[in-house]
């Protein structure tokens, strides 16, 4: 421009007049092509149709999935602790060794309970003795009152008479009846120490008797409980035992583990529990292992427990696997129903605006038009829709922020 500005200083009036004519045309062709050329991209731009995702909708059973996650437990597991405090002796089994029910384990010391045992077998034999005695001196002392005062009655009937024909004193007669009261008392206090059909000083003696028999029987017990034995089928999965090592009372010795059914306990909340039933069916994943087993829900608690605020769910295997141990982690995801033939829709397919939910639906020629729905139930993944649009209708599932009313849209196929 300024190159043309100095020719213009330069030529002549004529020459002035051609240039100035000159750039005002270039000028004009320049602002017209600029214009043209907007044109044609505000065409461009208001012919382009926003690609969607789109469902065809159709009524489904809406389901929901309750992910759990639990440890395996074994048939059973048995601690074997001391019961009384004693010197280890024998220890018969290692870990990993099966057992059998009755097998004797760990033996421990007896030689204090064989020494008392001895004590009080003999104090036993004793009291036995005892009561022995004292049942026979009660008999044969109240037979003799009896037979006393039986005699002491015929003698005092016999001075009655002579009394009452003269042939003896008032005196005699005094004294025979004296004599038959007195074998009366002894004979009515050896009676009064009769309660359920024995004195009681046998039963004293008894009552020592069957003392002395439960302290022979408590050593008895206790010399066997020295010798611990499995109680039932199982390997040894814990062992804390050595010969010549002192066992404390309540101390853990060995565990019994019974692997031949293997479980699953997993915690359930509160929300969760109403959904699970009895007999329901399972798939239950072992990361550890990399398999997937299936499986059945067995047990649901009766109860929360009042810890971990949640309910414990049990579910047995169907099948045994060796390669399964105690305390690995599990987990499994439960179907249940929420509602049997239903509408229901992704989430990502529901904008929310100023507190009501829309839906775009697209017709045959493929235009939008924004709707007001209701929604009800939701899981995870999807939301049901009470009303607002109907079955055979297609809605469109992504995008949802360029969609309106009324505006063309390019559809591709949603798989939900």
């Amino acid at each position: 421009m300024k190159k043309v500005i100095q020719m213009l200083l330069r030529s002549s009036m004529k020459t002035k007049a051609v240039i100035i004519v000159a750039v005002i045309t270039v000028a004009g062709f320049s602002f017209l092509g600029y214009q043209v050329k907007g044109s044609a991209k505000v065409q461009h731009t208001s012919d382009l149709k926003p690609a969607v995702d789109v469902m065809l909708l159709q009524r489904k059973d809406m389901t929901r999935q309750i992910e759990l996650t639990g440890q395996t437990v074994p048939e059973s597991q048995v601690d074997i602790t001391a019961k009384y405090s004693g010197k280890i002796m024998q220890v018969n089994v290692g870990l990993g060794d099966h057992v059998a029910p009755g097998q004797i384990l760990i033996v421990q010391d007896t030689s204090d309970v064989d020494a008392a045992l001895a004590q009080n077998a003999a104090a036993s034999r004793q009291a036995d003795a005892d009561a022995v005695e004292s049942n026979a001196t009660f008999d044969a002392s109240y037979q003799k009152s009896q037979s006393d005062y039986q005699h002491s009655v015929i003698n005092y009937q016999r001075y009655k008479r002579l009394y009452d024909i003269g042939a003896t004193s008032k005196e005699a007669l005094e004294n025979a009846e004296q004599v038959m009261t007195a074998a009366e008392s002894s004979m009515n206090s050896y009676s009064k120490q009769i309660v359920g059909g024995n004195a009681a000083a046998v039963e004293s003696k008894q009552a020592a008797r069957d003392k002395a028999h439960a302290a022979v029987d408590s050593l008895q017990n206790q010399r066997s409980d020295l010798t611990l034995r499995a109680p039932r089928d199982g390997v040894i999965g814990y062992r804390q035992a050595e010969v010549g090592m002192m066992a404390q009372t309540g101390q853990k010795l060995l565990s019994i583990v019974d692997n031949s059914n293997i479980y699953v306990d997993c915690s359930v909340s509160e929300q969760d529990i109403g959904q699970i039933v009895n007999g329901m069916p399972v798939d239950i994943s072992i990361d550890s292992i990399g398999k997937t087993y299936t499986g059945r829900i067995i047990y649901i608690s009766p109860s929360m427990d009042s810890k971990t605020q949640t309910f414990t769910v049990r579910i047995a295997l169907d099948s045994r696997d060796d390669n399964i141990k105690t305390g690995m982690f599990a987990r499994t995801n439960i179907t249940v129903p929420l509602r049997r033939q239903t509408l229901f829709v992704p989430k990502e397919a529901v904008l929310s605006l100023n507190g009501t939910d829309h839906i775009f639906v697209v017709d045959s020629n493929n235009q939008v038009t924004d709707r007001v729905v209701k929604l009800g139930l939701r899981n995870d993944k999807s939301l049901e829709i009470i009303s607002g649009i109907n079955e055979g209708e297609q809605i469109a599932v992504t995008n949802l922020s360029r969609l309106k009313t009324g505006i063309t849209v390019t559809p591709t196929t949603n798989d939900q």
